[in-house]
């Protein structure tokens, strides 16, 4: 008869050998690989994506060690949990809103980030305001500081805009979206600045009355829009 003690010993031991070849061709493969060649390819790769993350090299075939590697050199530096910059870059004074956006990719800057971006108002936030689907989960993130707000249906998704910034792609909400957001979340942001945003913009003509009228509307706020839009106009 089997014994059952030494057949689940045995299997207990191939296991473990698997386990061990795993890991052990792990190691082989990633020094296998020609370490300066390698290397270039990845700082070639952040130079053309702007931020990196850990499954950008994964979908290059890149053993994610590299990362470690490179920041050991100098020649990355880890921008929070995950993400890494060139050291050596010039990165624009939003690179704040691109690192928020690799964290939140469902997410659209808005409110006193988005102002700062149009170069409306005069507010410098300290954290990337940021609107996400109201029945989204809470994202937890370390890093950059940030600001979450909510909205649904066409709130959340009309006056959405794609801007390029630091080789990335990020989503905002245009001006006239941004002024009728702003007077939405007045109690967050307070009134005297969407008061301000909206003499600004008007001054500068950065957006036509009309279309704030129309994201007032989507937003449910243009009855209270209508004596500041009045007495601007």
């Amino acid at each position: 008869m089997n014994d059952p003690h030494a057949s689940r010993s045995a299997a207990c031991t191939i296991a473990l050998c698997k386990t061990i070849d795993f890991y052990t061709n792990e190691t082989i493969l990633l020094h296998m690989a020609d370490p300066s060649t390698t290397s270039d390819k990845v700082v070639r790769l952040a130079r053309r994506k702007g931020i990196l993350r850990v499954r950008d090299l994964i979908e290059h075939g890149i053993h994610p060690e590299y990362l470690r590697r490179l920041c050991a050199a100098g020649i990355l530096q880890r921008s929070g949990r995950g993400l890494y910059l060139l050291a050596d870059a010039d990165y624009s004074a939003n690179i704040t809103l691109v690192q928020a956006a690799h964290r939140v990719p469902h997410g659209v800057i808005c409110l006193l980030s988005a102002l700062r971006y149009h170069e409306i108002g005069t507010q410098l936030p300290h954290e990337v305001w940021m609107m996400i689907a109201k029945r989204a989960a809470l994202p937890k993130v370390d890093y950059p500081r940030m600001r979450f707000c909510r909205a649904s249906g066409m709130a959340f998704h009309s006056g959405i805009e794609r801007h390029r910034i630091d080789r990335t792609d990020i989503a905002i909400y245009g001006v006239a979206k941004t002024i009728a957001d702003c007077l939405k979340y007045r109690n967050k942001i307070g009134l005297d600045v969407t008061l301000e945003a909206l003499r600004d913009c008007l001054r500068k003509k950065r957006a036509p009355i009309d279309e704030i009228w129309m994201y007032a509307k989507t937003c449910r706020v243009d009855r209270i829009m209508r004596p500041y839009l009045e007495a601007l106009a």
